[in-house]
């Protein structure tokens, strides 16, 4: 459905299903699942998102990403031989989506995997106390997991600096929550006390294995003519001299967002990318944890948006100062994309409506909304389901995942919302 502002207030749970965005025959890499990361939307979403452009009489030389989490545009657009930029807060999205999108030889990743492993069945070397006794990691580890880990993590970090260290450090990354106490698939941060913890050392050789074949999986469809850059950077934040990309796909964030730097908290920690992973909750859009919110910005947001923070403050305060932040950050994320995008060049945001407290959050439409106030045209709304989403949009009582239709149900589908910038913009 092409929208203007004059039809904005059609109803957005009305339009069809979309059998374009919907349908894929495409099988999944394995090198998109190197890692665990929540909400990642499916791979062919970017591989339908070129189709949908040149059919439109795009030329795509380069493809943006500006919160690209974990590197699922970015591996895609490599395949594909297009350039990539793009940018994430989360360091630990960034260091995945680095390692996801580079080219390796499967001989040096094996030899590399025996020199670490050979390091560790040698290695008698101890913590040190600020490890030891660290509060948090003490706090979802046990001691012998956190021996077994350091002596891992040195003797990947003896491997020189560069793409192999990276692949390695992001094994690593993957096998903290199995050899924690961490609820296992949990969207939040809370003690399993029955689990029982895996070795680490077992969960590192399964985990550099399959990631290895993954490296198969893409090996001969990457060319090597294509560039990629991933920056660990706010994008708000970022300066934007010209316009330097053909296409943009990218999920913004929700008003009832993860709180990633909570759920990357042993990654961050471990890896050195913090020594408080809070520190890493201000800046990120959708985080109940921001400061210097003030109601004086409503009137910097359009009607959709204080509507829905007006539903919000009747039922949960604090959310609602949270929400408030995030559209004020989403409409400076719009009008930020538009000012990348070349002129004629196109946009795919995906984003999905929630609901909370009984309040419905309509993402979709405060973004489009956000679009046309930007200034892009041609604005294009379509709906698929989420079924073949990576996570099933079921959660227990304790914020776990769940395939069972019976717990609650967060999301069932999500929109596609796509813009043009005028060849004079």
């Amino acid at each position: 459905m092409i929208l203007t502002s004059e039809n904005l207030a059609i109803d957005f749970d009305k339009i069809p299903i979309s059998e374009y965005w919907n349908d894929h025959n495409e099988r999944e890499s394995r090198m998109h699942k190197i890692h665990a990361y929540p909400a990642k939307f499916p791979a062919f979403i970017v591989s339908k998102s070129l189709g949908y452009a040149r059919d439109k009489d795009l030329n795509v030389d380069s493809i943006a990403d500006v919160f690209c989490g974990c590197g699922t545009t970015a591996l895609e657009a490599k395949q594909y031989g297009v350039d990539f930029w793009g940018c994430d807060i989360n360091p630990v999205a960034t260091l995945i989506a680095r390692v996801k999108s580079q080219a390796y030889s499967l001989d040096r990743l094996n030899s590399v995997k025996d020199e670490i492993i050979q390091k560790i069945h040698t290695s008698d070397i101890e913590p040190p106390e600020s490890i030891l006794n660290h509060g948090r990691i003490n706090y979802w580890f046990e001691q012998e997991q956190i021996i077994d880990l350091y002596r891992l993590l040195s003797a990947i970090k003896e491997t020189p600096r560069g793409k192999y260290r990276d692949f390695f450090l992001c094994a690593f990354s993957n096998i903290l929550k199995p050899t924690s106490r961490w609820l296992t698939k949990s969207i939040k941060p809370q003690i399993d006390p029955n689990k029982e913890r895996k070795e680490a050392l077992s969960c590192f050789k399964i985990q550099v294995d399959n990631m290895i074949k993954g490296v198969g999986d893409v090996k001969d469809k990457i060319p090597s003519k294509s560039k990629t850059k991933i920056e660990t950077q706010n994008f708000l934040k970022k300066r934007v001299n010209t316009p330097f990309t053909d296409l943009l796909v990218t999920s913004p964030p929700y008003v009832t967002s993860y709180e990633y730097a909570d759920l990357h908290q042993l990654s961050t920690l471990w890896l050195g990318f913090t020594e408080d992973y809070r520190e890493l909750r201000e800046g990120t859009i959708g985080s109940l944890h921001h400061k210097n919110i003030s109601t004086k910005d409503l009137d910097s947001i359009n009607h959709i948006g204080k509507n829905i923070y007006m539903g919000l403050k009747k039922k949960q305060p604090l959310k609602a100062r949270s929400a408030l932040k995030y559209f004020i950050d989403i409409d400076k994320a719009i009008s930020k994309s538009y000012s990348i995008v070349n002129p004629g060049g196109m946009v795919v945001f995906v984003i999905g409506n929630t609901k909370y407290s009984g309040v419905k959050v309509d993402n979709a439409k405060f973004l489009t909304k956000c679009m046309l106030d930007a200034g892009f045209e041609q604005l294009e709304v379509v709906k698929r389901k989420v079924s073949s989403k990576i996570l099933t949009p079921y959660r227990d009582s304790k914020g776990k995942f769940s395939r069972d239709k019976r717990k609650r149900k967060v999301y069932g589908s999500e929109f596609i919302v796509i813009g043009r910038k005028t060849q004079n913009g």
